[in-house]
């Protein structure tokens, strides 16, 4: 008699989203195979990855279960693009238990008061925005995937609203000059903002607070604006925020960026500051010198936006100048945004699948960064503090391994 297959360690759930406008998806086929094989069962809602081109056959076909909506809430893990928020997901709110952890992008400190919600439910909740940017848990950074789409994607905005063309052309009807782009913020999406217009065949200059990206940016083949501005950020790589200029920094940032402004065809913004309203960088008064028929692409608008006439999810014309305000930019790229948010998602969780269960081990720095809700209790001090709760004692660092004495390395005969 044969016996009956073991029961697995832990069931994830993978519903479909239902945030107006998000047509990703938070798991992939293509991602699964690790979480299947350290014995998880997996469970996608039926039609969870239409939008996103991955069919119910092709999850199927890399071991995942196809079920309801209620099936995959009853499983212990829900595996989300965007968690639920009340103001927006009441029912989904209601349909968590003490039993489930939910891992996705939840915004803590944009929405502290989700969070509270969620907390409220008794549930665990990992934010895997604040997965820590270091190179061990770069396989796990959603934000730098789903930036390298947004910035790719700007530039495509962009060319499509500019009535010019991007690259240098001889023809017989003469040379038409290339388009000029500058990128503000080298981050990420900056990077790739620029890699991406240099494909296209556009003249790119790009500036930074961070003199350190200066050879990232020259590396792609755009020139660097150097700006007399000392903001003491003279570290921090690519994949890390900057920090916030004060007000007066700030002023002179804009001053000494505004003939820069003026003179391009394209100017992508991408500045962001972690958890916080997004700076301010290209004011009225330059959008107005800008020639009539340049183009800007706000990448920050759901934050408030890197320019003052940015309206978040519009085109506006301003004086002739067609200033853009994209929202949730990698959701129109839902496929390839899929795949890379699937992956680090996996990867994310593999970290906790053990043989008994789901591991929520805090001596691990990427679960411990991450762990915005635990059994109900909200963990992180910042969402604590924006809530008016008293901080939490942060866990004291494991001790190292002591190295071995002379005596223990010894082997008795």
């Amino acid at each position: 008699m044969s016996e009956a297959p073991a029961a697995p360690s832990v069931v994830l759930g993978v519903p479909a989203e239902s945030r107006a406008g998000e047509r990703r998806v938070a798991m992939s086929p293509a991602a699964l195979g690790p979480l299947i094989k350290a014995g998880a069962r997996v469970i996608v809602e039926s039609g969870a990855g239409a939008q996103a081109g991955f069919t119910d056959a092709a999850f199927a076909d890399k071991g995942a279960v196809i079920g309801t909506r209620d099936e995959v809430f009853a499983a212990d893990v829900l595996l989300m693009v965007r968690t639920p928020d009340p103001a927006h997901e009441p029912t989904e709110v209601d349909r968590l238990k003490p039993s489930h952890t939910v891992v996705g992008m939840a915004a803590p400190f944009a929405a502290p008061e989700a969070v509270s919600a969620l907390a409220a439910k008794g549930v665990t909740l990992f934010s895997l925005e604040l997965v820590p940017r270091t190179t061990r848990a770069q396989s796990m950074d959603v934000l730098s995937s789903q930036a390298n789409i947004a910035g790719y994607k700007a530039v495509l905005l962009a060319a499509e609203a500019l009535p010019k063309l991007f690259p240098l052309m001889t023809t017989a009807a003469g040379t038409i000059p290339p388009a000029k782009v500058l990128v503000i913020g080298a981050g990420v999406a900056g990077l790739s903002a620029i890699a991406t217009s240099r494909r296209l065949g556009a003249v790119v200059e790009a500036y930074d607070v961070r003199p350190a990206v200066k050879e990232e940016i020259e590396s792609l083949g755009a020139r660097f604006v150097e700006l007399p501005l000392e903001t003491g950020q003279e570290g921090g790589g690519s994949g890390a925020y900057a920090q916030q200029l004060s007000e007066e920094q700030l002023k002179k940032q804009q001053e000494l960026l505004a003939k820069t402004v003026a003179k391009s065809d394209v100017v992508i913004t991408t500045a962001q500051v972690q958890g916080a309203k997004a700076p301010v960088i290209v004011t009225q008064e330059m959008v107005a010198a800008m020639a009539p028929g340049s183009v800007i692409v706000d990448l920050a608008a759901e934050q408030g936006g890197n320019c003052a006439a940015t309206v978040a999810g519009e085109h506006t014309d301003v004086g002739g100048v067609n200033v853009i305000g994209p929202v949730n930019v990698p959701s129109t790229v839902p496929t390839h945004s899929s795949l890379m948010y699937g992956k680090n998602v996996a990867n994310f969780v593999q970290l906790m699948l053990t043989d008994g269960g789901f591991n929520r081990d805090v001596d691990d720095d990427v679960i411990r960064e991450s762990m915005v809700i635990r059994d109900g209790e909200v963990r992180n001090n910042r969402v604590r503090e924006m809530l008016g709760l008293q901080a939490i004692a942060e866990p004291a660092p494991p001790e190292p391994e002591p190295e071995p004495s002379a005596e223990s390395t010894e082997v008795s005969s």
